[in-house]
């Protein structure tokens, strides 16, 4: 083989991997934007529980849940950062309840500090018997919060 096929071989298979990585950076990026809650919900959410829901996702290679909501009224989302108020995930289809693990020293996988507004929190729901797939709806329920017909992405 001479140098200057080599040199195109190379060239080529430089140019598919910039494609590649570009694709799946917007499709990263497009997945991430979509929270999966109707126009409905979510303005209830925020006039109800000062949040907007950003992610429900599923991480940790489909282990945990990922749920991420933004503090608009720190006010009205008091009540989602109380320790008292253990939330939990329904898997609609089923009925099915997983929660949040309580890991030994570092404790719950979610936020109980006082919220500000603008900042996002999180919280992790245990998926270790793989129940919660992508596209599956469920609700969210931390104490008298309720957060329904959420689609997991």
């Amino acid at each position: 083989m001479t140098r200057q096929k080599t040199y195109q071989i190379r060239e080529h298979g430089r140019r598919f991997t910039t494609v590649f990585l570009i694709v799946g950076l917007l499709f990263l990026v497009s997945s991430c934007a979509d929270t999966g809650s109707s126009d409905k919900s979510a303005s209830n959410l925020n006039k109800d529980w000062g949040i907007e829901v950003t992610r429900l996702h599923l991480t940790a290679n489909g282990y945990m849940v990922d749920f991420r909501y933004r503090v608009l009224d720190a006010k009205k989302a008091q009540d989602l950062f109380s320790r008292q108020n253990k939330p939990y995930l329904i898997d609609q289809a089923s009925g099915k309840v997983v929660a949040v693990p309580n890991i030994g020293k570092v404790g719950p996988l979610r936020n109980s500090n006082m919220p500000k507004e603008g900042k996002i929190y999180w919280m992790f729901f245990d998926n270790i018997s793989g129940l919660i797939k992508t596209g599956n709806k469920v609700t969210v329920v931390i104490g008298d919060f309720r957060a329904e017909d959420l689609v997991v992405i």
